[in-house]
Protein backbone atom coordinates (compact mmCIF):
# COMPACT_ATOMS: atom_id res chain seq x y z
CA UNK A 1 0.00 0.00 0.00
CA UNK A 2 3.08 2.36 0.88
CA UNK A 3 4.36 1.57 -2.23
CA UNK A 4 1.24 2.21 -4.63
CA UNK A 5 0.85 5.36 -2.66
CA UNK A 6 4.19 6.64 -3.04
CA UNK A 7 3.99 5.17 -7.10
CA UNK A 8 0.28 7.96 -6.97
CA UNK A 9 1.73 10.55 -5.30
CA UNK A 10 5.38 10.67 -7.74
CA UNK A 11 3.06 10.31 -10.73
CA UNK A 12 0.70 13.38 -9.53
CA UNK A 13 3.61 15.76 -8.89
CA UNK A 14 5.24 14.64 -11.89
CA UNK A 15 2.51 16.07 -13.81
CA UNK A 16 1.83 18.78 -11.80
CA UNK A 17 5.50 20.00 -12.50
CA UNK A 18 5.36 19.43 -16.27
CA UNK A 19 2.22 21.62 -16.23
CA UNK A 20 3.77 24.07 -14.95
CA UNK A 21 7.00 23.75 -17.45
CA UNK A 22 4.18 24.39 -20.17
CA UNK A 23 2.64 27.31 -18.26
CA UNK A 24 5.91 28.81 -18.33
CA UNK A 25 6.76 28.31 -22.26
CA UNK A 26 2.97 30.15 -22.59
CA UNK A 27 4.27 33.20 -20.30
CA UNK A 28 7.37 33.76 -22.43
CA UNK A 29 5.43 33.44 -25.56
CA UNK A 30 2.31 35.55 -24.22
CA UNK A 31 3.44 37.43 -21.64
CA UNK A 32 0.10 38.59 -20.56
CA UNK A 33 -1.46 35.30 -20.16
CA UNK A 34 -2.59 34.23 -17.08
CA UNK A 35 -1.73 31.35 -15.37
CA UNK A 36 -4.06 28.77 -13.84
CA UNK A 37 -3.01 29.22 -9.96
CA UNK A 38 -3.19 33.14 -10.72
CA UNK A 39 -6.85 32.83 -11.98
CA UNK A 40 -7.51 30.37 -9.53
CA UNK A 41 -6.29 33.11 -6.93
CA UNK A 42 -7.89 35.48 -8.36
CA UNK A 43 -11.57 33.44 -7.55
CA UNK A 44 -10.39 32.68 -4.46
CA UNK A 45 -10.12 36.47 -3.67
CA UNK A 46 -12.94 37.50 -5.29
CA UNK A 47 -15.56 35.26 -3.40
CA UNK A 48 -13.72 36.58 -0.04
CA UNK A 49 -14.85 39.81 -1.24
CA UNK A 50 -18.40 41.49 -1.12
CA UNK A 51 -19.87 42.77 -4.59
CA UNK A 52 -22.33 45.04 -5.89
CA UNK A 53 -23.81 42.38 -7.94
CA UNK A 54 -25.36 38.62 -7.62
CA UNK A 55 -22.52 36.64 -10.01
CA UNK A 56 -23.92 32.88 -9.91
CA UNK A 57 -21.42 31.71 -12.23
CA UNK A 58 -19.51 32.77 -15.56
CA UNK A 59 -18.24 31.33 -18.93
CA UNK A 60 -15.33 32.41 -20.94
CA UNK A 61 -15.62 32.38 -24.72
CA UNK A 62 -12.51 30.48 -25.65
CA UNK A 63 -12.47 32.19 -29.07
CA UNK A 64 -12.86 36.05 -27.89
CA UNK A 65 -11.10 35.60 -24.33
CA UNK A 66 -14.59 37.72 -23.11
CA UNK A 67 -16.29 36.53 -19.70
CA UNK A 68 -19.84 36.46 -19.22
CA UNK A 69 -21.50 36.56 -16.42
CA UNK A 70 -24.66 35.43 -15.18
CA UNK A 71 -26.26 36.53 -12.22
CA UNK A 72 -28.91 39.32 -11.34
CA UNK A 73 -27.86 43.13 -10.54
CA UNK A 74 -28.21 44.88 -6.99
CA UNK A 75 -29.10 48.65 -6.28
CA UNK A 76 -26.40 50.83 -5.73
CA UNK A 77 -27.22 53.95 -3.11
CA UNK A 78 -24.52 56.61 -2.80
CA UNK A 79 -24.32 59.74 -0.86
CA UNK A 80 -22.20 62.39 -2.69
CA UNK A 81 -23.73 66.30 -2.14
CA UNK A 82 -27.08 64.37 -2.89
CA UNK A 83 -28.29 61.10 -3.47
CA UNK A 84 -27.45 58.81 -6.48
CA UNK A 85 -28.93 55.61 -7.32
CA UNK A 86 -28.93 52.68 -9.87
CA UNK A 87 -28.31 49.34 -10.84
CA UNK A 88 -25.11 48.04 -10.56
CA UNK A 89 -25.50 46.53 -14.20
CA UNK A 90 -24.42 49.92 -15.19
CA UNK A 91 -20.71 49.35 -14.18
CA UNK A 92 -20.58 45.95 -16.62
CA UNK A 93 -18.16 44.86 -14.04
CA UNK A 94 -15.97 47.93 -13.51
CA UNK A 95 -15.64 48.14 -17.77
CA UNK A 96 -18.12 51.12 -17.83
CA UNK A 97 -18.18 54.41 -16.29
CA UNK A 98 -21.65 55.48 -14.89
CA UNK A 99 -22.58 58.99 -14.65
CA UNK A 100 -25.75 60.13 -12.32
CA UNK A 101 -26.39 63.98 -11.55
CA UNK A 102 -23.60 65.25 -13.08
CA UNK A 103 -20.85 62.73 -11.02
CA UNK A 104 -18.91 60.04 -13.19
CA UNK A 105 -18.14 56.88 -11.02
CA UNK A 106 -16.27 53.82 -11.17
CA UNK A 107 -16.30 50.30 -9.90
CA UNK A 108 -12.77 49.58 -9.02
CA UNK A 109 -11.91 45.90 -6.72
CA UNK A 110 -15.84 45.93 -5.72
CA UNK A 111 -15.45 49.57 -4.18
CA UNK A 112 -16.68 52.55 -5.86
CA UNK A 113 -14.99 55.76 -6.44
CA UNK A 114 -15.47 58.88 -8.10
CA UNK A 115 -13.61 59.70 -11.20
CA UNK A 116 -13.93 61.68 -14.56
CA UNK A 117 -15.81 60.96 -18.15
CA UNK A 118 -13.12 58.81 -18.73
CA UNK A 119 -13.05 56.63 -15.79
CA UNK A 120 -9.62 58.01 -14.52
CA UNK A 121 -8.71 56.46 -10.94
CA UNK A 122 -5.65 58.44 -9.64
CA UNK A 123 -2.91 56.81 -6.97
CA UNK A 124 -0.50 57.23 -4.39
CA UNK A 125 2.98 56.46 -4.31
CA UNK A 126 1.74 53.49 -2.63
CA UNK A 127 -0.34 52.65 -5.23
CA UNK A 128 -3.54 53.12 -3.61
CA UNK A 129 -6.60 55.25 -5.22
CA UNK A 130 -6.85 58.46 -4.23
CA UNK A 131 -9.67 59.19 -5.98
CA UNK A 132 -12.84 60.25 -3.65
CA UNK A 133 -14.73 57.69 -2.39
CA UNK A 134 -19.02 58.38 -2.01
CA UNK A 135 -20.67 56.75 1.32
CA UNK A 136 -21.71 53.54 0.17
CA UNK A 137 -25.60 52.62 1.17
CA UNK A 138 -25.67 49.80 -1.62
CA UNK A 139 -27.39 46.68 -0.92
CA UNK A 140 -24.35 44.15 -1.60
CA UNK A 141 -24.54 40.80 -1.93
CA UNK A 142 -24.11 40.88 1.81
CA UNK A 143 -26.61 42.58 2.59
CA UNK A 144 -28.67 41.14 0.68
CA UNK A 145 -28.06 37.32 2.43
CA UNK A 146 -28.42 38.81 5.96
CA UNK A 147 -31.97 40.66 4.72
CA UNK A 148 -32.99 36.73 3.71
CA UNK A 149 -31.80 35.50 6.54
CA UNK A 150 -33.38 38.27 8.88
CA UNK A 151 -36.89 37.34 7.15
CA UNK A 152 -36.38 33.79 7.38
CA UNK A 153 -36.25 34.13 11.25
CA UNK A 154 -39.06 36.29 11.21
CA UNK A 155 -41.22 33.84 9.52
CA UNK A 156 -39.16 30.79 11.63
CA UNK A 157 -39.89 31.98 15.29
CA UNK A 158 -43.48 33.54 14.24
CA UNK A 159 -44.05 29.98 12.71
CA UNK A 160 -42.90 28.55 15.48
CA UNK A 161 -44.82 30.76 18.23
CA UNK A 162 -48.41 30.00 16.03
CA UNK A 163 -47.78 25.95 16.17
CA UNK A 164 -47.07 26.34 20.19
CA UNK A 165 -49.93 28.21 20.57
CA UNK A 166 -52.55 25.99 18.20
CA UNK A 167 -51.12 22.31 19.30
CA UNK A 168 -50.86 23.29 23.28
CA UNK A 169 -46.77 23.95 23.60
CA UNK A 170 -46.11 20.66 21.11
CA UNK A 171 -43.67 21.10 18.41
CA UNK A 172 -44.72 20.39 15.08
CA UNK A 173 -43.35 20.12 11.70
CA UNK A 174 -40.28 22.09 11.80
CA UNK A 175 -40.69 22.77 15.76
CA UNK A 176 -39.72 19.56 15.81
CA UNK A 177 -36.11 19.98 15.20
CA UNK A 178 -35.47 23.22 16.32
CA UNK A 179 -37.08 22.83 19.55
CA UNK A 180 -34.29 21.12 21.01
CA UNK A 181 -31.80 23.70 19.90
CA UNK A 182 -33.78 26.54 20.95
CA UNK A 183 -34.17 24.60 24.26
CA UNK A 184 -30.22 23.87 24.44
CA UNK A 185 -29.70 27.38 24.27
CA UNK A 186 -31.94 28.35 26.52
CA UNK A 187 -30.91 25.65 29.53
CA UNK A 188 -27.44 25.02 28.66
CA UNK A 189 -25.85 28.53 27.64
CA UNK A 190 -28.30 30.96 28.82
CA UNK A 191 -29.20 29.64 32.66
CA UNK A 192 -26.22 28.20 32.55
CA UNK A 193 -24.33 31.24 32.11
CA UNK A 194 -26.62 34.09 33.21
CA UNK A 195 -28.64 32.74 35.61
CA UNK A 196 -32.21 31.20 36.17
CA UNK A 197 -33.19 35.03 37.66
CA UNK A 198 -31.79 37.05 34.91
CA UNK A 199 -31.58 35.00 31.56
CA UNK A 200 -34.71 35.50 29.67
CA UNK A 201 -34.37 39.50 28.71
CA UNK A 202 -30.69 38.30 27.03
CA UNK A 203 -32.45 35.01 25.64
CA UNK A 204 -34.23 36.84 22.43
CA UNK A 205 -30.67 38.10 21.41
CA UNK A 206 -29.10 35.02 22.17
CA UNK A 207 -31.84 32.65 19.48
CA UNK A 208 -31.03 35.25 16.95
CA UNK A 209 -27.29 35.64 17.05
CA UNK A 210 -27.39 31.69 17.02
CA UNK A 211 -29.59 30.79 14.18
CA UNK A 212 -28.44 34.39 12.31
CA UNK A 213 -24.63 33.21 12.35
CA UNK A 214 -25.59 29.21 11.85
CA UNK A 215 -27.85 29.97 8.78
CA UNK A 216 -25.27 32.82 7.45
CA UNK A 217 -22.43 30.09 7.77
CA UNK A 218 -25.03 27.19 5.92
CA UNK A 219 -25.70 29.88 2.86
CA UNK A 220 -22.13 30.31 2.90
CA UNK A 221 -21.60 26.36 1.90
CA UNK A 222 -24.06 26.43 -1.27
CA UNK A 223 -23.16 27.17 -4.52
CA UNK A 224 -24.64 30.85 -4.28
CA UNK A 225 -21.01 32.42 -3.50
CA UNK A 226 -21.46 34.16 -0.43
CA UNK A 227 -19.29 34.55 2.45
CA UNK A 228 -20.92 37.21 5.13
CA UNK A 229 -19.54 35.97 8.20
CA UNK A 230 -15.89 36.36 6.23
CA UNK A 231 -16.75 39.70 5.92
CA UNK A 232 -15.04 41.66 9.10
CA UNK A 233 -17.60 44.15 9.05
CA UNK A 234 -20.12 41.77 10.03
CA UNK A 235 -18.59 40.20 12.75
CA UNK A 236 -17.20 43.33 13.77
CA UNK A 237 -20.78 44.71 14.06
CA UNK A 238 -21.74 41.45 16.11
CA UNK A 239 -18.82 42.00 18.16
CA UNK A 240 -19.90 45.61 18.95
CA UNK A 241 -23.28 44.40 19.89
CA UNK A 242 -22.02 42.05 22.75
CA UNK A 243 -20.29 44.87 24.23
CA UNK A 244 -23.21 47.58 24.09
CA UNK A 245 -25.64 44.94 25.56
CA UNK A 246 -22.59 43.59 28.37
CA UNK A 247 -21.84 47.53 29.38
CA UNK A 248 -25.23 48.78 29.37
CA UNK A 249 -26.71 45.96 31.27
CA UNK A 250 -23.88 45.42 33.50
CA UNK A 251 -24.67 45.93 37.45
CA UNK A 252 -22.93 48.18 39.94
CA UNK A 253 -21.31 44.94 40.96
CA UNK A 254 -19.74 44.31 37.25
CA UNK A 255 -18.33 47.74 37.37
CA UNK A 256 -17.11 47.80 40.71
CA UNK A 257 -15.17 44.34 39.78
CA UNK A 258 -13.50 46.28 36.87
CA UNK A 259 -12.62 49.34 38.93
CA UNK A 260 -12.47 48.19 42.36
CA UNK A 261 -11.37 44.19 41.49
CA UNK A 262 -9.47 43.61 45.01
CA UNK A 263 -12.77 44.91 46.94
CA UNK A 264 -13.23 45.90 50.07
CA UNK A 265 -10.38 43.65 51.51
CA UNK A 266 -8.02 45.75 51.23
CA UNK A 267 -7.69 49.81 52.45
CA UNK A 268 -7.39 51.98 49.25
CA UNK A 269 -3.95 52.89 50.44
CA UNK A 270 -2.83 49.50 50.10
CA UNK A 271 -4.22 49.11 46.59
CA UNK A 272 -3.12 51.66 44.72
CA UNK A 273 0.29 50.87 43.51
CA UNK A 274 -1.63 47.67 42.45
CA UNK A 275 -4.22 48.85 40.72
CA UNK A 276 -1.89 50.84 38.48
CA UNK A 277 -1.56 47.33 37.04
CA UNK A 278 -4.59 45.22 37.62
CA UNK A 279 -7.41 48.52 36.83
CA UNK A 280 -6.08 49.29 33.29
CA UNK A 281 -6.18 45.15 32.55
CA UNK A 282 -9.54 45.28 33.80
CA UNK A 283 -10.71 47.97 31.16
CA UNK A 284 -8.85 46.91 28.22
CA UNK A 285 -10.41 43.28 28.90
CA UNK A 286 -13.37 45.28 28.35
CA UNK A 287 -12.66 45.39 24.47
CA UNK A 288 -10.49 42.19 24.41
CA UNK A 289 -13.45 40.09 24.99
CA UNK A 290 -15.64 41.25 22.00
CA UNK A 291 -12.56 41.83 19.53
CA UNK A 292 -11.93 38.03 20.12
CA UNK A 293 -15.40 37.30 19.23
CA UNK A 294 -15.11 39.00 16.67
CA UNK A 295 -11.40 37.56 15.26
CA UNK A 296 -12.63 33.99 15.96
CA UNK A 297 -16.04 34.30 13.50
CA UNK A 298 -14.35 36.04 10.58
CA UNK A 299 -11.04 33.76 10.85
CA UNK A 300 -12.23 30.74 11.22
CA UNK A 301 -14.94 31.37 8.47
CA UNK A 302 -12.51 32.93 6.01
CA UNK A 303 -10.47 30.04 6.31
CA UNK A 304 -12.71 27.59 5.81
CA UNK A 305 -13.55 28.79 2.61
CA UNK A 306 -9.61 29.21 1.36
CA UNK A 307 -8.96 25.68 2.23
CA UNK A 308 -12.23 24.12 0.51
CA UNK A 309 -11.49 26.78 -2.60
CA UNK A 310 -8.12 25.77 -3.01
CA UNK A 311 -8.62 22.21 -3.05
CA UNK A 312 -11.31 22.85 -5.70
CA UNK A 313 -8.82 24.81 -7.93
CA UNK A 314 -6.03 21.97 -7.39
CA UNK A 315 -8.52 20.13 -9.77
CA UNK A 316 -7.81 22.60 -12.92
CA UNK A 317 -4.24 22.67 -12.08
CA UNK A 318 -3.63 18.93 -11.96
CA UNK A 319 -6.16 18.12 -14.84
CA UNK A 320 -5.41 14.07 -14.08
CA UNK A 321 -7.26 11.32 -13.64
CA UNK A 322 -5.38 10.76 -10.35
CA UNK A 323 -5.17 14.91 -9.23
CA UNK A 324 -8.51 15.29 -9.71
CA UNK A 325 -10.16 12.52 -7.87
CA UNK A 326 -7.77 13.29 -4.73
CA UNK A 327 -8.52 16.89 -4.87
CA UNK A 328 -12.34 16.36 -4.83
CA UNK A 329 -11.79 13.79 -2.42
CA UNK A 330 -10.30 16.40 -0.03
CA UNK A 331 -12.61 18.96 -0.87
CA UNK A 332 -15.43 17.28 -0.27
CA UNK A 333 -14.01 16.07 3.49
CA UNK A 334 -13.25 19.47 4.19
CA UNK A 335 -16.89 20.37 3.00
CA UNK A 336 -18.04 17.95 5.47
CA UNK A 337 -16.13 19.37 8.26
CA UNK A 338 -17.31 23.06 7.33
CA UNK A 339 -20.48 21.64 8.39
CA UNK A 340 -19.57 21.07 11.65
CA UNK A 341 -17.63 24.27 11.69
CA UNK A 342 -20.94 26.48 10.81
CA UNK A 343 -22.79 24.89 13.62
CA UNK A 344 -19.93 25.36 16.02
CA UNK A 345 -18.56 28.94 15.52
CA UNK A 346 -22.41 30.18 15.94
CA UNK A 347 -22.34 28.09 19.20
CA UNK A 348 -19.22 29.41 20.52
CA UNK A 349 -20.22 33.02 19.83
CA UNK A 350 -23.66 32.50 21.83
CA UNK A 351 -21.84 30.79 24.59
CA UNK A 352 -19.39 33.33 24.66
CA UNK A 353 -21.70 36.31 24.11
CA UNK A 354 -24.00 34.61 27.01
CA UNK A 355 -21.12 34.33 29.31
CA UNK A 356 -20.05 38.06 29.35
CA UNK A 357 -23.39 38.59 30.03
CA UNK A 358 -23.39 36.68 32.95
CA UNK A 359 -20.38 38.48 34.46
CA UNK A 360 -22.22 41.92 33.43
CA UNK A 361 -25.82 41.02 35.57
CA UNK A 362 -23.52 39.10 38.17
CA UNK A 363 -24.98 40.60 41.93
CA UNK A 364 -23.28 40.81 45.00
CA UNK A 365 -25.81 38.29 46.79
CA UNK A 366 -25.06 36.05 43.51
CA UNK A 367 -21.30 36.69 43.95
CA UNK A 368 -20.99 35.76 47.48
CA UNK A 369 -23.15 32.47 46.74
CA UNK A 370 -20.19 31.80 43.91
CA UNK A 371 -17.02 32.95 45.63
CA UNK A 372 -14.64 34.23 43.39
CA UNK A 373 -10.73 33.74 43.89
CA UNK A 374 -10.34 36.54 45.59
CA UNK A 375 -12.94 36.00 48.31
CA UNK A 376 -11.59 32.89 48.47
CA UNK A 377 -7.81 33.51 49.09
Amino acid sequence: MVRILSVLLFITSFSAVAQDEHVKEAKEILPDTKTKKEEIKEFINHHLMDSHDFNLFGSTDEETGETHHYGFPLPVILWDEGLHTFMSSEFDHGKSVVESNGNYYKLYHSKIYRTDAEGTINYDESHHPTNVRPLDFSITKSVLMMLVVGLLLVWLFRSLAKSYAKNGSLPKGLGRFFEPVVLYIRDDIAIANIGENKYKKYMPFLLTVFFFIWFLNMFGLTPLGVNVTGNIAVTTALAVIVFLITNFTGTKDYWKHIFDPLGDGMPWIGKILIYIILVPIEILGMFIKPFALLIRLYANMTAGHVVMMSLIGLIFIFKSWIGGPLSFGLAFAIMLIELLVALLQAYIFTMLAALYFGFASESHEHHEEHEGEIQHL
